[in-house]
């Protein structure tokens, strides 16, 4: 156990969380079983650290952060664990990648059970379905997201501003003055290509290669995440990375389930299901019409950011579906995005008409007060014409 404060405390001390996340003041600390997932690289662990630290301090052993990669606990489980931690006089118990031990939900429903006093919060995969596939947890888990950098908390720590989110409403019947708030304090339009191409994941503060760094996480995305949680064997590994480079590379469009099925040698029930991992381990998102949803085949598949576009295939990359995939990636936390029925157009929340356009061209269409026209290439809007880059100030 001393071990493990001694670890604690150097981690806590030296957590580097440069931007407050907004899910800090979203979950609701008074619930004793919360779990947090996320994709790889989003900062979860950060997250668990910057809570110890904002909470408890360094030194305090009523809170302590545990790893379930720690050889430790192939030897011993998290409830004998946690039972320990809380007779001498434990009150917060943070673990990390929970999923790493077998029967990780039953150990954390012995954790609830037999520790009245003791407030469990774990981080785990996007890939996870926590009540879904594990009934034990029902009842006493509350589950959240913790999601990549928006393009205001990228913009607030490029530029040490603090700029406050808004929310869908206000953006569209206020954008005007929103935008004249902004525009003193920084220009936006300055940092959103640097954005779209790295600025999701907050491993980009590290020095090292991004590109090289996020395709590692999107490895370990494919390997642990899908391979391990999904219990898919080895050997289907190349089918499921062939299937999304090629949904990548395609970019943003209905996708050919039986020439793609044709390609990786498979069914074409499984690559439906793998493209349903690869959205849920939040490498890929599928749109669908309004009142469609898998199992169907969806009407558009892109990637899950632009980030990984850049990534994948960065000599092929149409700035029109970056800003596309911006968009939907902005709205996807607190909205439903679905398909429209013209190119370039989505339907959000099942009424709200958008178009994805440029605004170097947009005097040459027509304007349709029922649509929403979202433009990039520009700093500010008018009417219904909003700009791009202000969806990113939704979390």
């Amino acid at each position: 156990m001393e071990a493990f404060f001694r670890t604690h405390t150097y981690l806590v001390e030296h957590v580097n969380a440069p931007v407050r996340r907004l899910l800090m003041d979203e979950i609701n600390w008074d619930d004793r079983m919360i779990g947090i997932k996320g994709t790889r690289g989003v900062g979860k662990t950060t997250f668990l650290l910057q809570y110890a630290k904002e909470n408890f301090g360094t030194r305090d052993r009523k809170c302590l952060y545990v790893n379930m990669n720690n050889f430790f606990f192939q030897g011993h489980g998290i409830a004998d664990f946690a039972h320990e931690f809380y007779q001498q006089g434990g009150k917060v118990l943070l673990i990390d990648q929970v999923f790493k031990e077998t029967d990780w939900s039953k150990q954390l429903r012995r954790c609830y059970d037999e520790n009245p006093g003791l407030k469990i919060v774990f981080t785990g995969s996007s890939v996870m379905r926590l009540k879904e596939e594990n009934p034990e947890l029902n009842g006493i888990v509350k589950s959240y997201n913790l999601r990549g950098f928006s393009f205001r908390e990228f913009l607030n720590l490029q530029t040490g501003n603090n700029m406050k989110p808004f929310t869908l409403d206000d953006i569209l019947q206020n954008h005007e003055r929103i935008v004249r708030q902004i525009l003193p304090k920084v220009s936006p339009m300055k940092y959103f290509q640097d954005y779209v191409h790295h600025g999701y994941y907050p491993f980009f503060l590290e020095q090292r290669n991004y590109s090289e760094n996020l395709l590692k996480t999107m490895n370990m995305m494919t390997e642990v995440d899908i391979l391990l949680i999904k219990q898919i064997e080895l050997k289907y590994l190349t089918k499921i990375k062939k299937l999304f480079y090629q949904l990548a590379v395609e970019g943003p469009k209905a996708p050919n389930i039986s020439m793609l099925a044709h390609d990786i040698e498979t069914s074409r029930a499984t690559v439906m299901n793998y493209i349903k991992y690869l959205t849920d381990a939040r490498l890929l998102n599928m749109i669908y019409p309004v009142g469609q949803d898998f199992p169907k085949k969806p009407s558009k598949v892109m990637v899950h950011n632009s980030n990984l576009m850049y990534t994948i295939y960065p000599i092929q990359v149409e700035k029109q579906d970056v800003m596309e995939t911006f968009f939907v990636n902005s709205l996807w936390k607190d909205h439903q995005v679905n398909d429209g029925e013209k190119s370039n157009h989505y339907i959000v929340d099942g009424t709200k008409r958008f178009r994805i356009c440029d605004a170097t061209k947009s005097g040459k269409m027509r304007i349709n007060p029922d649509v929403i026209y979202a433009r990039y290439n520009t700093e500010v809007g008018f009417d219904n014409q909003i700009p791009l880059w202000l969806f990113g100030f939704l979390y």
